[in-house]
């Protein structure tokens, strides 16, 4: 492996125009500032940056558009997620062909088998594609928790070069820690989350993966770098300003999972400039009127300064 996937490695969110197409013009606006602040790679593809709601050929036109934007600055992670690992493995290929650096995948969703078929699908595809492969754990979507010693055992093996933990599940987190350390450290551990990554590296995770990273991500920078100091008191100063940043995804109604979640952090990037739109992938709809301004009351607590008003994002999409 030639290149580290450490650090602060923000799953980038992607913008759509209102007639849902890809906003090159916005996603390239949105990666320069998270590799202006310091961050040390981008996902793309992952759940904030709609991998399951695009056509193979949406997914390509986002790959070229990342690859091309981060011009080599940082590495860059692609998701490669599908129901079955034929289609995990068409998907590796074409990230690999355009450029990327690491590959992400779940397990196999659908067709649910056992935690047998599940490992031999993470052998086949890093058989299958030569790049580091990364595990995503993130059960409330594809229905697999993944146990511990398996992803310890493939670290060992070489099939895999780390995981994204999204599991919610911060015990099993803290064992697959101490687990992957006494094995002699062969996985890269990055915590998914946004409000508890302060104590995810206490614990020893080599990295965060915040969706809120791209509403505002030098806190998420500040954070890393003081863990990597060991200066704790500031990692959990910066955490508790990041955390009341992450009410955004609570103060909305009307709207449950990915339409509160990513539709909030399309929502605040829309407030603060960096989106034109903040446009949602069919069959979600974007938040407006009295979620927008909710949102905006988050940001301005937080003392984000606001480039539009509520009431002209609203207007973007109608």
């Amino acid at each position: 492996m030639t290149k580290q996937f450490r650090g602060v490695i923000p799953p980038v969110v992607t913008p759509l125009t209102a007639d849902r197409q890809l906003d090159r013009d916005s996603f390239v606006r949105s990666i320069d500032r998270m590799i202006d602040a310091g961050v040390d790679g981008l996902f793309v593809l992952g759940s904030s940056g709609e991998v399951v709601f695009s056509t193979d050929e949406r997914r390509r036109e986002i790959i070229e558009a990342a690859i091309e934007a981060v011009d080599g600055r940082v590495p860059v992670l692609v998701g490669c997620i599908d129901t079955e690992t034929r289609r995990v493995i068409e998907h590796a290929k074409v990230a690999q062909e355009l450029g990327a650096d690491a590959i992400v995948a779940t397990a196999p969703f659908y067709a649910l088998g056992g935690m047998a078929e599940v490992e031999r699908h993470f052998r086949l595809i890093h058989e299958a594609v030569g790049l580091p492969l990364f595990a995503y754990d993130i059960p409330v979507c594809v229905h697999t928790k993944l146990p511990g010693d398996m992803l310890v055992r493939l670290g060992l093996d070489g099939v895999l070069a780390g995981v994204k933990d999204s599991s919610g599940d911060d015990v099993a987190f803290r064992f697959l820690v101490d687990d992957n350390n006494k094995a002699g450290h062969p996985l890269t551990l990055l915590t998914g989350q946004e409000v508890v990554v302060d104590g995810a590296y206490m614990a020893g995770a080599d990295g965060s993966v915040p969706g809120l990273g791209n509403v505002e991500c030098t806190g998420y920078v500040r954070m890393w770098k003081a863990a990597e100091a060991g200066d704790w008191e500031t990692v959990r100063k910066e955490q508790d300003k990041l955390s009341a940043l992450m009410r955004i995804v609570t103060v909305t109604s009307g709207v449950a999972g990915f339409g509160a979640g990513v539709g909030a952090f399309k929502t605040a990037l829309a407030l603060l400039g960096v989106f034109d739109t903040n446009q949602m992938p069919d069959p979600v709809l974007p938040l407006q009127g009295a979620n927008v301004e909710a949102v905006a009351e988050v940001l301005r607590a937080c003392g984000l300064e606001l480039a539009r008003t509520p009431e002209e994002v609203t207007l973007a999409t109608q």
